[in-house]
């Protein structure tokens, strides 16, 4: 067996490139509060950290800001059910933010038995920021040791005295047009394939998908990017599979008919929290995430200017720095 030493090389033996272990991206099941197993990418060494993926994304994403840093930190990708390598699995009930949270808590039980570390570095971004705020209402802070909450307001739902929920002052156009959308395709939930669907239905749902994507977004070049992968010429649209657009739809109902309301818990949030907030978001207003660090009782704030709401899109330099800044604080 090849000696890496600490270095983190890759060695040539034999003209074969032999990639030290930091490098060697794992998959583990770890199981979920139903039993259910997860799947979870794994990569690196040194302190566990934690990555909780946005909706639609796949954890494997983080890979790009990750490698820099996985000789000093052991990243944990879990897989939400309905997405990425989870594809495949069903929610066992209606709230799936409900549901990702209890399955959060089991994966840093796994994590902190498997490290033997008390406590873990979380950073969650949208979806999975949403989650992570689900998660400290009802298991509290005391398993994990600072968090980095990534363009998520704790509410979707706009209210009277916060009208910072998703879309802002757009919610109540883009719910209406969710809930068409919802109403038109219910009596397709149960079909096997995507390709069994009307072709003007499809094209609702791919619209709305490349819609939400735009939302996300501000910068010229992550427009373009998005226009162009969500681009299909209409034969490829008849022919196309779509393992998750059931889930989708599933999800989004929930989003529209749950309250989603998590302000309540931020007081005792009360560990290092790092608000990093896309000056430009469409999706949770700049202005409304500023109030949280009034909110929490030990926050810092990271605003990129010209970044919408994805942001290791639109900025993914100053993404990786904070993120980097952040597991070195």
């Amino acid at each position: 067996m090849p000696n890496y030493g600490n270095s983190g090389r890759i060695v040539v033996i034999n003209n074969i490139v032999k990639k030290p272990k930091p490098y060697h991206l794992q998959t583990i099941s770890v199981a979920g509060s139903d039993g259910t197993l997860l799947p979870i990418s794994v990569i690196g060494r040194g302190q566990p950290v934690l990555m909780l993926h946005a909706f639609g994304m796949d954890a494997r994403q983080f890979l790009p800001f990750i490698l820099p840093l996985i000789n000093q930190y052991q990243f944990y990708l879990p897989h939400f059910r309905g997405f990425g390598l989870a594809d495949n699995l069903q929610l066992p009930q209606f709230d799936f933010i409900e549901q990702y949270a209890a399955d959060t808590q089991q994966i840093i039980k796994y994590i902190i038995e498997e490290t033997g570390v008390n406590k873990i570095s979380v950073a969650g971004i949208s979806m999975g920021a949403l989650v992570m705020w689900a998660y400290f209402k009802r298991f509290g802070t005391n398993e994990v040791s600072r968090y980095l909450n990534i363009d998520q307001a704790p509410i979707i739902r706009n209210q009277p005295n916060w009208q910072g929920g998703v879309f802002g002052a757009r919610q109540d156009e883009l719910f209406a047009q969710f809930e068409s959308l919802i109403s038109k395709t219910e009596p397709y939930m149960q079909l096997s394939s995507f390709r069994h669907l009307p072709y003007e239905l499809k094209l609702g749902l791919l619209a709305m998908e490349r819609a939400f994507s735009l939302l996300s977004v501000s910068r010229q070049h992550s427009q373009l990017l998005v226009k162009t992968l969500s681009h299909r010429a209409p034969h490829k649209v008849a022919l196309m599979t779509h393992s998750t657009w059931q889930h989708k739809l599933r999800c989004l109902n929930a989003y529209v008919q749950l309250p989603y309301d998590y302000r309540d818990v931020l007081p005792t949030v009360n560990i290092p929290t790092t608000l990093l907030i896309g000056g430009r978001s469409q999706l949770y207003s700049a202005e409304w995430q500023l109030k949280l660090a009034d909110m929490l009782p030990n926050a810092k704030v990271e605003i990129l200017a010209k970044s919408g709401h994805a942001v290791p899109m639109d900025a993914p330099i100053e993404f990786y720095q904070v993120l980097k800044e952040f597991l070195g604080s």
